[in-house]
């Protein structure tokens, strides 16, 4: 074994560790790609009553995991918007996980104010005790996840960027429900 004596390999050592273990944490839960998406565990939605993964059969449903203090959220905000207009009539369900990342995240009425102001018309259950965050192992905000007409977990996207990307498997999901 090689003995880090020199203090720049010592320190050498223990960045590449901590890099390494940032790498191995920043990986999307690939696991769950495959499985069946767990349910919404919130007793408060805005924009719908609540809804139940069972009853979404037959549709492609976006599950976005965000919070409106979040800046990447908000950079992802108008790519989700826009697909909800433009592939809902085709079948496309959003469904916009409110998980608090800041205390004052966790008041309704500030979501409430935010999503009037922001015009975000899809439904939005609040995950304040993060129950639904747990069920899908998620850990980041912004985070996609997109379930077949089956309700299977197809795609993970995680943070900004990749918009063309998760438009394809959007179009690709929406393809197998016709």
């Amino acid at each position: 074994m090689l003995k880090l004596t020199c203090p720049p390999l010592r320190w050498l050592g223990i960045a590449i560790g901590i890099l390494l273990a940032g790498w191995i944490s920043l990986r999307p839960a690939d696991a769950t790609i495959g499985k069946p998406a767990p349910d919404i565990a919130s007793a408060t939605w805005l924009n719908s009553a609540p809804l139940r993964m069972a009853d979404l059969r037959g549709k492609v449903v976006m599950v976005e995991f965000w919070t409106f203090g979040c800046y990447n959220c908000r950079n992802v905000e108008p790519y989700v918007k826009q697909w909800y207009r433009q592939y809902a009539d085709h079948g496309l369900l959003v469904i916009g996980v409110h998980s608090p990342e800041f205390s004052h995240d966790r008041e309704v009425e500030n979501v409430k104010r935010y999503m009037t102001e922001h015009d975000i018309r899809f439904p939005v259950p609040i995950d304040n005790d993060f129950s639904t965050w747990n069920r899908y192992g998620n850990r980041y905000w912004p985070a996609m996840y997109l379930l077949d007409k089956r309700g299977i977990i197809r795609y993970i996207k995680i943070g900004e960027g990749g918009y063309g990307e998760t438009e394809r498997q959007i179009q690709s999901l929406l393809a197998e429900t016709l």
